[in-house]
């Protein structure tokens, strides 16, 4: 039975706090009884999240196996021990075994994100039983309890809050809102969001002022957070384009193998040949046409890629993602501390004398308050200035502190933002609170929207000796307020008009604008609320917001400009979040009125069938939930993009997991939405994103180098192969020397091209299509040409050496060679995939250089050592024979280099 069984389909942020308490059969001052706990409990289950189904340990093990490269590197391992080539053997199946640990732990640290949602909730609850206050473990709450809620608390279960003072709660990790929520009692419509349900505060966030009651509605799988958690484990883990292009490489690849292995035995004994031998040919085929390195290649590669992007502040937490961000097309981004500071600051004061701008950004008091002029303004020469800043620093009940040359606030970022302004100025909190110690205060309330405090006023300024400050919504403020002061002093009658159009002007700018006020007081005796309406005197307005990051603009144009899509998807509001995307460059090349912002209602509201289109359109979603974030995920794959998103609340964990790559914040994320993330950034910055994404094509560009360096060595091995059982010939070379060649070719030649720096102008091109194969036809063509050059060279140097008198083991050890040689020649042009070696530059990497030393010692090694010589069937050879064998691999480069010249764009 679910939890809801007291109240199933019921909004109970649409009922009356007394109808909430009928329906859940409870008491709204006593609360349940011991009794209707325990029974509660037991029909109701204890409030957690339901434990993750997970696979079997020796089935996700075997898992790791079920690929068709796999299979064919397994085969391969067999037909090599068949062989007796153990050593051999024992390399390829070693290299399965490590690609098989490292996906099981992967897939593991995946499964964390689950776990990571079911301990958020696991906390201490005050509840009210039997009539008496109790402390009760989380675990234990059940639908009807009455918890009471302090600042600091986490809240333990969905609750409908019946009573409350002053009441504001942290929901920012479940809806994206940037500011602590004034929670209220009154009764909503049922069609309203979560993040506006004033009336509610939901499992999992938390209480950062005030105080309040509520009534369990929901716990479990069944509150807000359980719904995530329920979307978290539904989002599919999509294979990344590396992993999907891969698996189809690799079919194609064994279907390859077999049909040539087939027709080579098939041929054979077509000819007369002893079917042992021809059987034996075709096993050298199969294990010449396996590229044994690809595996341990992606990886390395993918591995290089990961310390690539941490010098960069991007941690990577499953490998081909490193891949996918080179394939991404749309980048959907948080705003709040990724495009923004998340810090507020406060950017305008407007006072009846004028305007002044603020300089900075963030908590950070390295800036300054302007006049129009552009000069520093003085507070003492400016009346009204001067005292809308003590406003908002006296009456202001948040702290500025300092730690590692980094400033913070502790309390409300609104609040903050006033410190930080007032401290530009040169007024700190410390002088203002020696200049005007604080004597009494009316708090700031939901009905209220403002706050008034009563200071002592040491400046003699006063006659009465004290001085009453405000701060709140403009229009609450307002009705405080008779009259309005000016720079020199002197006090005129209100002029509302102007004041409410100034606020409606910079709000619309995306702002949030509080109005400050001053009043001269005899004493304590006149500081009563109901004597305030008209006594005040306007002294200005602070406009603030979450500034963009300093990075973030030229991060978001250079996306746009490499073919990426940036999409903002915020829990704040529609204006905030418009502001900032134009601020940023997110609306550039957006019609306006074209559907580019569209609010979580918007959605709602659209078709089935019209909502793809639309969220391709749009630039800006605002008031979104979690359950829409992860739609909007979805609708854009379903329109074939590969989409990254960013998210740092545990609202994103669905979409995290859902997108092609999840990016998750490392400063300022919950733990959950690091465990449903790909890859974290450290910084919590944009522009980190964008150089991921570079990373991310450099690492797609590396492993498609090593993959057209080595096919043309396996195809070639394998036709070489063909070639003599159709001719009815000796076997040009040995299935032990084909090993040799593919193994250590691998290592010290095909992954120095893992090390090779990005290109030039890599974010100037368009994102690769996801549906565009791994190799093009291009790429294909000049596979099949190096092939080409290998077989043809391969077979004429064999022969002659044949004819020319050297012995068969000879003839195969220059073709041996002949292979390699053509092979690391090769791999310079295989530096670029459309410019010549040559305008790279032969020491960009030097890893190259080093790979091809050391491929060369062993290729002495195995033609000179006679113990060697001995395991590999090889034969030392003159010089006249690496004469021509340098002459073939001249010549096969400069073909090469031909073929590139002749395919390059225009």
């Amino acid at each position: 039975m679910t939890t809801s069984a007291l109240s199933s389909g019921t909004s109970h942020h649409g009922l009356a706090a007394h109808e909430v308490v009928l329906l859940l059969e409870t008491d709204p001052h006593r609360g349940l009884t011991g009794a209707q706990a325990s029974e509660r409990l037991a029909r109701f289950g204890p409030n957690t999240l339901p434990a993750a189904k997970g696979t079997g340990l020796f089935v996700r093990i075997l898992s790791q196996f079920h690929h068709p490269l796999i299979y064919v590197l397994l085969a391969a391992g067999a037909v090599t021990a068949g062989l007796g080539e153990y050593v051999d053997s024992a390399v390829i199946l070693g290299v399965v075994l490590i690609n098989a640990i490292v996906g099981f732990i992967q897939e593991s640290k995946a499964e964390a994100a689950l776990e990571g949602l079911r301990s958020m909730v696991r906390t201490h609850a005050t509840v009210i039983r039997d009539g008496h206050e109790r402390t009760v473990l989380s675990d234990d709450l059940v639908p009807g309890d009455l918890v009471l809620l302090e600042a600091g608390d986490k809240v333990p279960a969905d609750l409908r809050l019946t009573r409350l003072a002053e009441l504001r709660v942290n929901e920012s990790a479940l809806t994206g809102e940037s500011v602590p929520v004034t929670k209220d009692e009154v009764v909503l419509p049922e069609a309203i969001p979560v993040a506006d349900r004033q009336n509610m505060a939901y499992s999992g966030t938390l209480v950062t002022t005030g105080s309040g009651a509520g009534i369990v509605v929901a716990t479990g799988a069944e509150t807000e957070l359980g719904e995530i958690h329920r979307l978290v484990g539904a989002a599919e883990t999509l294979a990344t384009p590396l992993t999907r292009k891969l698996a189809g490489f690799s079919k194609i690849l064994t279907v390859g193998i077999l049909a040539l292995a087939a027709v080579t035995f098939g041929v054979g004994l077509l000819r007369g040949q002893d079917a042992v031998e021809t059987f034996t040919a075709a096993i050298a085929l199969a294990v010449g046409a396996i590229p044994e390195g690809l595996p341990a290649a992606v990886t390395i590669t993918l591995a290089i890629g990961v310390a690539r992007m941490a010098r960069r502040r991007a941690v990577i937490r499953r490998l081909p993602a490193v891949e996918t961000l080179g394939s991404t097309t749309v980048i959907c981004s948080d705003k709040t501390g990724t495009l923004t500071e998340n810090q507020m600051t406060v950017r305008a004061v407007w006072t009846p004398s004028g305007r002044f701008e603020v300089t900075g950004s963030g908590y950070a008091l390295d800036g300054t308050v302007r006049d129009t002029r552009g000069a520093p303004a003085v507070p003492d020469s400016h009346s009204a200035l001067r005292w809308s800043l003590l406003a908002g620093a006296a009456c202001n009940d948040a702290a500025l502190t300092e730690q590692d040359g980094r400033s913070d606030v502790i309390g409300d970022p609104t609040e903050g933002a006033m410190l930080v302004v007032a401290a530009k100025a040169g007024l700190r909190k410390g002088h203002v609170d020696t200049l005007l110690p604080r004597t009494a205060t009316i708090p700031f309330s939901s009905e209220r929207q403002y706050m008034v405090t009563l200071h002592r006023d040491t400046t003699g300024r006063h006659a009465g000796g004290h001085v009453i400050l405000a701060k709140g919504a403009v229009e609450r403020v307002l009705d405080l307020c008779g009259a309005q002061l000016y720079a020199d002093g002197t006090v005129r009658p209100l002029d509302t008009d102007v004041v409410l159009r100034t606020a409606g002007d910079l709000a619309s700018q995306g702002l949030r604008v509080l109005a400050t006020a001053m009043g001269p007081a005899a004493g304590a005796d006149e500081f009563a609320e109901d004597t305030l309406p008209g006594s005040l005197i306007l002294t200005g307005l602070q406009a603030m917001l979450d500034p963009p990051r300093a990075a973030a603009t030229a991060a978001v144009t250079a996306c746009h400009t490499a073919g990426i899509s940036v999409k903002m998807i915020t829990g704040d509001h529609a204006a905030t979040a418009t502001a900032i995307a134009d601020q940023v460059g997110l609306l550039d090349g957006h019609k306006p009125g074209q559907g580019i912002v569209l609010t979580g209602t918007d959605l709602a509201a659209l078709p089935a069938e019209e909502f793809p289109d639309a969220v391709n359109r749009a630039a800006v979603f605002a008031r979104v939930s979690p359950e829409q974030k992860l739609r909007l995920v979805e609708a854009l794959q379903s329109r074939g993009h590969v989409v990254a998103m960013t998210g740092d609340g545990v609202n994103d964990a669905p979409a995290l997991r859902q997108a092609g790559i999840g990016v998750a914040m490392g400063a300022s994320g919950t733990e959950v939405a690091k465990d449903a993330a790909d890859m974290v950034l450290t910084d919590d910055n944009f522009a980190t994103i964008e150089a991921a994404v570079e990373e991310g094509r450099g690492v797609f560009d590396n492993l498609t180098k090593f993959i057209i360096w080595t096919l043309p060595t396996n195809i070639g091995e394998g036709l070489v192969i063909l070639a003599a059982i159709m001719a009815g010939a000796a076997l040009p070379i040995l299935p032990t020397q084909i090993l040799w060649i593919n193994m250590t070719t691998a290592v010290a030649l095909g992954l120095m091209l893992a090390f090779e720096p990005k290109e030039a102008g890599i974010m100037t091109r368009p994102p690769r299509d996801p549906d565009q194969p791994l190799l093009t036809r291009a790429l294909m063509a000049r596979i099949l040409l190096v092939s080409t050059l290998l077989v043809a060279g391969s077979w004429w140097l064999f022969e002659w050496e044949r004819t020319h008198g050297a012995s068969l083991t000879e003839a195969r050890t220059a073709a041996m060679n002949l292979f390699v040689v053509v092979e690391a020649f090769y791999l310079f042009s295989c530096r670029s995939l459309t410019r010549s070696a040559w305008r790279i530059g032969l020491f960009t990497n030097r890893w190259i250089i080093l790979g091809v030393t050391v491929q060369a010692i062993g290729q002495l090694a195995i033609t000179y050592l006679p113990a060697m010589n001995t395991v590999f069937g090889t034969a030392p050879i003159g010089g006249d024979a690496w004469l021509r064998i340098l002459a073939i691999a001249v010549a096969a480069s400069l073909v090469v280099a031909v073929d590139k010249r002749l395919r390059r764009p225009a």
